[in-house]
């Protein structure tokens, strides 16, 4: 630690330091506000987020040189295009959740799989069964380099995209492969458990059900392109759509998504054991022989294949923002000389 900490510093004279501009979110509740006080004022006829482009309406006196305006009475056009922007794709961002949610307690469930199934490598060596994941993790290392060197050349022949294709279709193959992978893990698992009745084992929740451990790497695989490119892509598509003065932000909603989808997970998990009863608990604590995880896993596909339905008319109804052209030379929205860039606002 104490090594990186001197290679962090040793770079600081390269660093591009940046005065700061202000809070973003600032900016976002000035245009609200804004908007909010100049309710009754004529937009211009813009169909998107139409009541959101009053902050921008130029009043007598609001806009008098040498005095700049109260931001928190006039907005310019261009914070008025960032906040839209940032809405925009909300609804996008929100798919994530729910993939999360599906995926929040397959390493869980994984492991308890694997715990009791056959994983001897040799006649002295089994592998953990927390290792499985291993399978996930070369997949994503594996499939980051492939998708780069090889898919993006190839889709770009027929798409003419720099990025082989686009975001939103980059998080739709990863929502499908999610899709596949817990497919897969209901059927796998439904096959332990039936070779699991066939031995009378199940009410052996410490006996090995005589089926390979290597069951599972297909769904581990599936689930690691998921990563690939669903959840690469999100963190490409809220980069690069938010506003560059809320791109920390639209960062955080991944983590933000990420912890919403981990409590879902939860509150869903709870729920099943509250109503599937005792005796006959899809998600048995010490004997899995005697659960139905596999209704579990089917439970989530059905979810997912709900979450991919919004998805896509999520992505039908979307628009990419326009390249950006900051008219506003600094993040608090004054000029060099100290006057507020209004040009555009005065024609709205």
């Amino acid at each position: 630690m104490a090594a990186a900490f001197i290679v962090f510093l040793s770079g600081s004279p390269l660093y591009k330091k940046v005065k700061p501009g202000g809070s973003p979110l600032v900016r976002v509740i000035q245009v609200i506000f804004a908007a909010i006080r100049k309710r009754k004022a004529v937009a211009p006829e813009d169909p998107s987020l139409l009541w959101l482009d009053k902050a921008a309406v130029v009043k007598n006196g609001e806009a008098d040189y040498p005095s700049p305006p109260n931001l928190w009475k006039l907005a310019t056009v261009h914070r008025v295009e960032e906040l839209k922007s940032f809405l925009r794709l909300l609804p996008v961002w929100a798919a994530g959740i729910l993939l999360v949610t599906a995926n929040s307690h397959s390493n869980s469930f994984n492991t308890q799989q694997a715990r009791t199934m056959d994983r001897h490598l040799s006649s002295s060596f089994q592998i953990p069964p927390a290792s499985m994941a291993f399978f996930g993790i070369v997949t994503v290392i594996i499939g980051l380099a492939l998708y780069e060197r090889l898919f993006v050349p190839f889709a770009r022949r027929f798409t003419r995209n720099s990025a082989g294709i686009t975001y939103l279709q980059r998080m739709g193959v990863g929502l499908l492969f999610n899709i596949l992978s817990t497919v897969v893990a209901a059927l796998v698992e439904k096959k332990r458990r039936t070779v699991a009745e066939n031995h009378n084992l199940v009410d052996n929740p410490k006996a090995i059900v005589p089926i390979s451990v290597f069951w599972l790497v297909p769904q581990h695989s599936l689930h690691g392109m998921t990563e690939v490119f669903m959840v690469v892509g999100q963190l490409e598509f809220l980069y690069d759509q938010s506003p560059e003065s809320m791109r920390s932000i639209a960062l955080g909603l991944f983590w933000i998504a990420n912890s919403a989808g981990n409590y879902l997970g939860t509150f869903m998990v709870s729920l099943i054991h509250q109503y599937t009863g005792h005796k006959n608990n899809w998600l048995p604590d010490r004997n899995l022989n005697k659960g139905k995880l596999d209704y579990y896993y089917w439970l989530v596909t059905g979810i997912q294949a709900v979450n991919f339905v919004y998805f896509v008319i999520c992505s039908w109804c979307y628009s990419y923002k326009p390249l950006e052209e900051d008219s506003e030379a600094t993040e608090d929205g004054a000029d060099r000389n100290g006057k507020i860039e209004l040009t555009t606002a005065e024609k709205v």
